[in-house]
C-alpha cells in the first residue's frame, strides 16, 4: 500500500512511519510532508497514494486547505492533538483519526477501519467527509474565555477582544471597551483556541481581532502597521514576510 504522511512534527511522523512499516512490509511511505504548500505541490505533481495520514494543524495552516485545493480521491486518517471528546464528533465512516501521541494499537485500529470501509472511499464520499470535518472544526473554536479577576471567574466573549498582547510571560487581553485583563494561557495556546477567520497572529506579541482594525499603514521595508479602535501597548507591526498573507486575511481570502 502506498501511504502519504502529512505531519509537521518530524518525530511523530517518523514514529508513524516506523509503525506502518512494521505492521506490513508491503506498506510504502511515499513522502513525509510538513506543510500545506508542500502537500499541495506533491499531490498535484505525483500519483495519488492509496491512503493519507494527515495532521490537522500544520505549520502554515489547516490541512483542509490541501483538500480544497486538490480534489480528494483517496481516504484520509486524520492525526491530531485535540481531545477525545471533540474527536468523537469528527469521526465518520469515511475517515478516522489518531490521537497523539501515536501508538501502534491506535494505528492498527485505524487501519482495520480503513480496510472495512475501503469500498466506501469513493471520491465524492471522501470529499463530503472532509468538508463536514472542516465545518465541524470551525465550531470547536472558543466563543468565551474565562478570566479571573479579584477572586471571580468572568466568562468573557471572544468577540469583545480587540487584541491579545504578550509582555514577558504575561498575556494581556485588551477589549473593545478599552479594558485590560490578564490571563495565564500562553499566546500560542490562545492562538489555537481562536477562530483564524476572526483573529490574526500579527507577530510574536500580538493577536488582533479583524473587527477592531481601523486601518493599515504601509511602513518602511514593506512592513505594515495595524491601527485598532483602542490604544495598544505597542505599535502593531506585520513583517514584510507576512504582509501579503495579512492583507489576504483582511480581505477574507483563504
Amino acid at each position: 500500500m502506498k501511504i502519504l504522511i502529512i505531519e509537521d512534527e518530524i518525530n511523530a511522523a517518523k514514529e508513524l512511519e516506523k509503525i506502518l512499516l512494521s505492521m506490513d512490509a508491503s506498506n510504502t511511505v511515499l513522502a513525509i510532508l510538513d506543510s500545506v504548500e508542500a502537500s499541495i505541490s506533491f499531490l498535484k505533481g505525483n500519483n495519488l497514494p492509496d491512503l493519507i495520514f494527515s495532521d490537522i494543524q500544520l505549520a502554515d495552516g489547516m490541512c483542509f486547505e490541501i483538500y480544497r485545493e486538490v480534489p480528494l480521491k483517496k481516504p484520509v486518517i486524520f492525526c491530531t492533538a485535540y481531545d477525545e471528546y471533540m474527536l468523537e464528533a469528527f469521526d465518520t465512516n469515511a475517515v478516522s483519526y489518531l490521537l497523539k501521541p501515536i501508538t501502534e494499537e491506535a494505528v492498527a485500529k485505524a487501519m482495520e477501519k480503513y480496510h472495512r470501509l475501503k469500498s466506501a472511499f469513493e471520491p465524492s464520499v471522501a470529499a463530503r467527509s472532509v468538508q463536514q470535518l472542516g465545518e465541524r472544526l470551525k465550531y470547536a473554536y472558543k466563543k468565551t474565555i474565562l478570566v479571573e479577576q479579584r477572586g471571580y471567574i468572568i466568562p468573557f466573549p471572544v468577540n469583545d477582544i480587540a487584541y491579545l498582547y504578550l509582555e514577558n510571560t504575561i498575556v494581556q487581553i485588551g477589549t473593545t471597551g478599552n479594558h485590560q485583563y490578564f490571563i495565564t494561557s500562553t499566546l500560542d495556546e490562545l492562538e489555537r483556541m481562536l477562530d483564524p477567520e476572526l483573529f490574526y497572529r500579527a507577530n510574536r506579541q500580538f493577536i488582533i481581532n479583524r473587527h477592531s482594525i481601523v486601518n493599515v499603514e504601509r511602513f518602511f521595508s514593506r512592513k505594515l502597521l495595524a491601527k485598532l479602535v483602542v490604544q495598544t501597548p505597542e505599535t502593531i507591526v506585520i513583517s514584510k514576510a507576512n504582509a501579503s498573507d495579512f492583507l489576504r486575511w483582511l480581505e477574507g481570502i483563504s
